[in-house]
């Protein structure tokens, strides 16, 4: 099937207007009263939208908040995040989402970096803050909620700014930081990405052209708005003419009505999520929507076709990050295949290279690195971190620290990330490949693969697997359908099954969690057994 062109209405738009605030403005006029935010019983339009931001960006200046300055957040899925997201932009301010489940020294490690001078908190969150040291420049805690302490951590709490009239956008450029977003810092310290306001609106559009989101839609999501996900969902919906439905916390049980309720074309997923949704039970709900796609990076190959059957949505995967924006994809959902990320869209270049950053022929795995066109379509670098921004920037591409292939056809494979392979026997093992032949398995409903410390050096090859429902399942079962599979030196040496995988707040395996816990006494291990 050949792929059918889209292009978003605002994808002309003059690089002087690539900002929040002409955006929305811009958008305002055309659709006034048209629905435009929907969260926890609120519904608010554009011109409602825009008023908010002028709101807040008044707010933030009666507190002492000026063009340039920081500030953070740290909370769920609430209007008042949004509101106070859109207010920054609009006053030449910097927002900082920090992930509501930040603890200890990458709260403060994002606190001191960020240099914010406010944080907007749940009440209950509050707590986290106190041990943060003297030394991190927060000046003061705004609380969401009755019941907060008068001080933490010796900075005092106090209710958000109050409203103080509608404020002028500041003349923010299209270069100018509209927030800083952190990475999960698996292998160092937090980095906090410099996102522009550019990168916002070609997420926009090139996700919206991608998922074929069209005027009137509904979009509903349950990711964190603290995430690029969630956050960027909105701006497709703004640059599109659709509403944004801003959801609770991802529930499996109740998922489906809450996406029928909302009444939402398009949705959001992360692969984790659909292997949950996939392994619950049929109930008359899950077609009772009228969804027709569902972005669902990280999806394995095998449930694209058995999702869209069962529940009647469309997936699509596809490749963006933090610092890149929508770089492959496919712009017609029924043209992907099933783990292949797709072609490089238009106005983007991509490389598969070694080591030395020389380029690797077709069906050569290497790390995938990316430019631009269009300017500031990226993150312009780490924030506070020039020698982490050269490192990732050199010889002017942006190295994604994902290893991927290419095939001749010019479409794209996900390997592993860097970080995730695994050193055996002097062989490298990709983990999400031994976690996709695991999948293979009907009784395994979720597979996690990592490393663990080898008597000999090197690593070890474990798996934290999680059964289906009802089903049965032996580790010596397991490792007989590995051996057709995969390599012998990649099959796991430890299985541990598991109730369930340890997740962030943004759906994804924390592998962290899995590599520091290590073998357990409940793993069960291969060698023992041959050795025996």
């Amino acid at each position: 099937m050949s792929e059918v062109p889209r292009r978003s209405a605002l994808r002309d738009l003059p690089a002087i207007e690539r900002t929040l605030p002409a955006i929305l403005e811009r958008q305002s006029d055309r659709y006034g009263d048209r629905p435009l935010v929907r969260c926890g019983g609120a519904e608010l339009s554009y011109r409602q939208i825009r008023d908010v931001a002028a709101r807040s960006a008044g707010a933030l200046a009666s507190a002492g908040i000026s063009p340039g300055d920081t500030v953070a957040a740290m909370c769920g899925n609430r209007l008042e995040l949004l509101e106070l997201i859109l207010g920054c932009m609009w006053a030449g301010a910097i927002v900082v989402p920090i992930n509501a489940a930040s603890r200890g020294e990458q709260l403060e490690h994002v606190l001191r970096n960020s240099g914010a001078r406010a944080l907007l908190a749940d009440t209950e969150l509050i707590p986290a803050l106190d041990h943060l040291a003297a030394g991190v420049p927060l000046e003061r805690v705004w609380a969401l909620d009755a019941g907060a302490p008068a001080s933490v951590a010796g900075r005092p709490v106090m209710a958000p700014p109050a409203n103080a009239g509608l404020a002028a956008p500041y003349p923010v450029g299209p270069g100018d930081t509209a927030a800083i977003l952190y990475t999960s810092g698996t292998t160092g310290p937090s980095k906090g990405v410099c996102c522009p306001h550019a990168q916002f609106y070609w997420w926009g559009v090139l996700v919206g052209e991608m998922l074929g989101i069209a005027e009137g839609d509904v979009l509903y999501t349950c990711l964190p708005l603290f995430h690029t996900n969630a956050l960027t969902a909105f701006v497709q919906a703004l640059v599109s003419g659709g509403t944004y439905v801003l959801g609770p916390r991802f529930s499996a049980s109740r998922f489906w009505a809450r996406v029928r309720d909302s009444g939402a074309d398009v949705t959001y997923l992360l692969g984790a999520m659909v292997s949950i949704l996939m392994g619950r039970a049929p109930e008359p709900v899950e077609r009772e929507h009228h969804v027709r796609v569902a972005l669902a990076p990280a999806t394995p190959p095998r449930l694209f076709d058995r999702f869209r059957e069962r529940f009647g949505v469309q997936l699509v995967e596809g490749y963006g990050s933090t610092e890149t924006n929508c770089t492959i994809g496919v712009t017609d959902p029924s043209a992907g295949r099933g783990g292949y990320m797709g072609p490089v869209r238009a106005g983007f270049a991509a490389r598969v290279v070694d080591e030395n950053d020389e380029e690797v022929p077709d069906g050569t795995p290497g790390e995938l690195i990316l430019r631009h066109d269009e300017p500031f379509a990226f993150a312009t670098g780490y924030f506070g971190m020039p020698e982490k921004t050269v490192e990732a920037w050199r010889n002017l591409w942006f190295h994604t620290g994902d290893r991927v292939v290419r095939e001749p056809d010019g479409w794209y494979r996900f390997i592993d990330r860097a970080k995730d392979a695994i050193r055996r026997r002097g062989e490298n093992i990709s983990s999400w490949e031994v976690e996709q032949a695991l999948l293979e398995h009907e009784a395994v409903q979720a597979a996690a693969v990592f490393p663990v410390a080898s008597e000999l050096g090197e690593d070890e090859v474990m798996a934290a697997i999680v059964i289906e429902p009802e089903a049965s399942l032996v580790p010596e079962d397991l490792i007989s359908h590995c051996e057709p599979r995969l390599a012998y030196f990649a099959i796991p040496r430890y299985i541990e099954f598991v109730p369930e995988l340890p997740l962030t707040e943004n759906g994804k395996v924390r592998k962290q969690v899995l590599r520091e816990r290590g073998v357990t006494g409940s793993a069960w291990d291969r060698q023992a057994i041959v050795s025996a």
